[in-house]
């Protein structure tokens, strides 16, 4: 019988160590109240003769506060960050129907009806020319602008070829440079287009605006909303 009791105390022992190690690692991670217990069992295990150190005790409670600290904040800021991109989806989503300023060369007509845009002269050019060409990569129009132009140049064409003749509906693509000192050099030239729809996104996944004619742009890279 005493042979059994022994048998049966271990048994005991190795079930509760094993269930108590299954709930540890269920978890997967320490938190505050583990912390503190395993503090309290190095307190009642400690050599009276050769007390903890308090200067580690403190040390160690001030490292678990700062991880812990940390954790929370991570926590927090990934919240505020979901809780941001719905709300500039939500924003985005009002852009249906709006011209907005986007980073491309191409701009969309409509037969009738005019492209707005804007060169950029930096800090200056003169006598600006700018070319139209068609999707096929024909030149429909070129256009100069005399005289100093800095910083952003705002341009509207009016639809018309080279003949005065209207132009059909579609894509464009506009080219621009100018005198810069003494040089020609390539200018920066950016459209306007209007919003057919709007992909909402989330924390991983951008939202993104269709352009018409132009196709899907990041909501980041939208420059401007024109009335």
């Amino acid at each position: 019988m005493a042979d059994y009791s022994a048998l049966t105390g271990v048994t005991t022992t190795a079930s509760t160590q094993t269930s108590s190690t299954s709930s540890s690692s269920s978890n997967g991670t320490l938190g505050q109240a583990d912390f503190f217990k395993l503090l309290t069992q190095q307190l009642s295990y400690q050599d009276p003769f050769k007390p903890t150190d308090n200067s580690q005790m403190i040390s160690q409670m001030a490292s678990f506060t700062t991880a812990d600290g940390i954790n929370q904040l991570n926590t927090q800021m990934t919240s505020l960050n979901d809780n941001m991109t719905s709300s500039q989806a939500l924003m985005a989503s009002s852009l249906v129907g709006q011209k907005v300023l986007s980073p491309t060369s191409n701009g969309y007509l409509t037969q009738g009806d005019t492209v707005k845009g804007v060169v950029t002269t930096g800090d200056g050019a003169s006598n600006l020319k700018m070319s139209i060409t068609d999707a096929d990569g024909n030149l429909v129009r070129e256009i100069a602008i005399d005289g100093k132009q800095t910083g952003n140049y705002s341009f509207e064409w009016d639809g018309l070829d080279k003949n005065g003749n209207p132009a059909p509906t579609g894509t464009y693509t506009f080219k621009a440079n100018g005198l810069v000192g003494s040089e020609r050099q390539d200018l920066g030239v950016l459209t306007y287009g209007q919003v057919e729809s709007v992909t909402l996104g989330n924390s991983q996944v951008a939202t993104v605006v269709k352009v018409q004619g132009i196709g899907s742009i990041p909501l980041s890279q939208i420059l401007e909303i024109s009335n």
